[in-house]
């Protein structure tokens, strides 16, 4: 076990972890993915000069799936659009569901699950502020008192998440199953769920960090200088050969076997 682990139990009523691979109607993944761990992580504490590994989740309960239809948007706000509004707020013209420009699309999802997600919380190359372990505390802090930037969800906004800061996910689990009267290893013993979605950002170029630059480290040139330094992380699909294993999905870079699609847009 490393000393830079943290763990974080999150639950909710329902959740849907859509499979890229669906392009009209959304059908979730049996188990929340990593990326989507990586969210919930972000959500609670997020700090450009560090980034997480998400190491394992281990399901406490699988959910059942559930299936809705609701009316879903089909544009988009243009940029354009987006910088009219600020200047002149008068001037907002929402796209609304179901008013001329939305369709009816059906939805797969999960109803009333439970996962436990353990995460390996990283500093970047170029984090220079404080020592790991104050981000670590206030990662603690932030989650014991049920802070966060913007509400956790489980895999789509709407589906909004529930968390609480977890010391032991051992104990945890023992604990969980006890109150739910069952062995949670039996929860999901094997199964083999092939391809999945692992993130849309590489963790390696996230590795390289950002940071915002005093107007002191400012290069004095006659154009605009940039007040940040670091990497521009591009979108870009990555996958990995996932398997549940005693109600766990073991999704460290480290250990498994990760391979990469850009995203082209189409």
């Amino acid at each position: 076990m490393s000393d830079n682990l943290v763990t974080i139990r999150v639950w909710g009523d329902f959740a849907c972890f859509t499979r890229p691979e669906m392009k009209v109607e959304r059908v979730s993944y049996p188990v929340m993915t990593p990326s989507a761990a990586r969210g919930i992580l972000e959500a609670i504490f997020w700090e450009p000069e560090i980034y997480y590994l998400i190491d394992s989740i281990h399901v406490i309960k699988r959910g059942r799936w559930f299936s809705f239809r609701r009316n879903e948007v089909e544009k988009v706000i243009s940029m354009n659009n987006l910088k009219t509004w600020m200047k002149a707020p008068k001037k907002l013209e929402p796209i609304m569901a179901g008013g001329g420009v939305g369709t009816q699309r059906n939805m797969l999802a999960l109803q009333a699950v439970e996962y436990l997600i353990t995460a390996e919380v990283r500093r970047s190359d170029l984090c220079s502020r404080h020592p790991l372990k104050t981000y670590l505390a206030e990662i603690e802090r932030r989650a014991k008192n049920g802070k966060c930037y913007h509400r956790p969800y489980l895999g789509v906004r709407e589906f909004a998440a529930d968390f609480d800061w977890e010391d032991d996910a051992q104990r945890t689990l023992e604990r969980r199953a006890a109150e739910l009267g069952k062995n949670w290893q039996s929860i999901w013993p094997e199964e083999e769920l092939g391809l999945m979605l692992y993130d849309v950002f590489n963790h390696e170029q996230r590795a390289e960090g950002f940071r915002w630059l005093p107007n002191a480290q400012t290069p004095s040139t006659k154009k605009s200088a940039p007040r940040w330094q670091g990497v521009l992380v591009k979108p870009e699909a990555i996958f990995f050969h996932a398997g549940i294993k005693g109600a766990k999905l073991d999704c460290h870079p480290h250990r498994v076997r990760l391979a990469r699609n850009r995203i082209t847009g189409e």
